[in-house]
């Protein structure tokens, strides 16, 4: 999640009647179906969805309805560079904890470290990435990754246009153009060992002010990625926020400009939430549940931030009204609950309304 920074509004035009009919019922009719889930905190049980499921159980009984969706992080490495430091192996564990409740997971992996200062860390260099550093470690990530052999979302290196990750070029040593070339070449990994199921998710954060950089130099290409992506936040009002903004507000420019570099492509929230502070979070949450399959049709996932971070109120039980305000709206048949135990790899196509495709059952030679 990005780091608290001013954003910026935008107006967006309501939508025109078209005779008897709205274009919003036209839309409502057409609606496609999504994943929905959640990067569920600490709150419920002490620990962090996957790490202990009991937290996705909890939101549920909150939500009413099975998450399609398990969002977690992973960064290379968890204890910064010292001499008896190891890097982060493949979480074959909780992904397979994910599997088994029925969602698809969604890992979010980092070029980085847990401990140190978030910006600067010259270990984690991209040149260094690029030239070969970590190439030892991601290949035996995607090895095994491989071995596990069941589709995953993976969101690699999130957020690339901003300026608060060791990632971000501008910031950590790293040069413009080296982010495409780092994505390139830890992908190029995973096509030379077979690590298809993973499918590569790219993420920027919304546009929300200037400084921040522009997408189109910093999309790998078609052929690098599987899902495109974006993150953001209604922050309400409160320190270094730019007042209440709908859901709309919040994402349509940036929609249509990941929309023209990757039209092909379908898309996920992979992270968003509102404030309770300067508003109605209950009306916000009914009203982008709503506005996200009816108006943004390239959107076919959503997960949502359910982690006290901050001193924001992100989680959908921060308050009564929110929670029943998500119960209803998620409880359309649109948002898919959690049917996936057995979903085919290695791609990960938008789900339908249908049962999803799954992996041929193993049969025994008869005797």
């Amino acid at each position: 999640m990005a780091l608290s920074v001013l954003v910026g509004a935008l107006v967006i035009g309501a939508g025109v009647l078209l005779g008897p009919r709205s274009a919003s019922a036209d839309a409502a009719a057409s609606a496609k179906p999504l994943f929905w889930g959640a990067q569920i905190g600490r709150q419920f049980t002490g620990e962090q969805a996957p790490w202990d499921m009991g937290a996705v159980s909890a939101l549920q009984r909150r939500t009413k309805k099975g998450l399609s969706l398990v969002a977690f992080y992973e960064p290379f490495s968890s204890c910064g560079i010292s001499a008896n430091c190891e890097l982060n192996g493949f979480p074959a564990v909780p992904l397979q904890s994910i599997r088994d409740y029925g969602a698809v997971p969604f890992l979010s992996w980092s070029s980085a470290s847990t401990d140190q200062e978030v910006a600067r860390q010259p270990h984690f260099r991209l040149s260094r990435i690029i030239h070969g550093a970590f190439d030892k470690y991601i290949r035996a990530w995607a090895e095994a990754s491989r071995e596990w052999g069941h589709p995953y979302f993976l969101r690699f290196d999130w957020e690339m246009n901003g300026f608060w990750f060791p990632w971000n070029e501008g910031v950590n040593g790293n040069k413009p153009g080296e982010f495409v070339e780092a994505w390139r070449h830890v992908h190029d990994i995973f096509t030379e060992v077979g690590a298809t199921n993973a499918n590569w998710v790219w993420c920027p954060n919304i546009a929300l002010i200037k400084r921040l950089k522009g997408f189109g130099s910093l999309y790998p290409g078609n052929q690098y990625v599987d899902w495109t992506c974006l993150d953001g936040f209604n922050w309400g009002n409160t320190k270094n926020s730019a007042g209440w903004q709908s859901f709309t507000h919040v994402f349509r420019s940036s929609y249509k400009e990941v929309e023209k570099i990757a039209p092909a492509k379908p898309m996920i929230i992979g992270e968003t939430a509102s404030e309770e502070r300067g508003g109605s979070k209950a009306a916000w949450i009914r009203n982008a549940l709503s506005v996200i399959p009816n108006s943004f049709p390239k959107v076919r996932g959503l997960i949502w931030f359910d982690e006290d971070s901050q001193g924001m109120k992100w989680p959908i039980e921060s308050s009564r009204s929110s929670e029943r305000a998500f119960q209803g709206a998620i409880g359309r048949k649109l948002y898919r609950p959690n049917i996936y135990s057995h979903l085919a790899a290695p791609k990960i196509a938008p789900p339908t309304f249908g049962p999803p495709p799954v992996e041929p059952t193993e049969t025994k030679p008869s005797a």
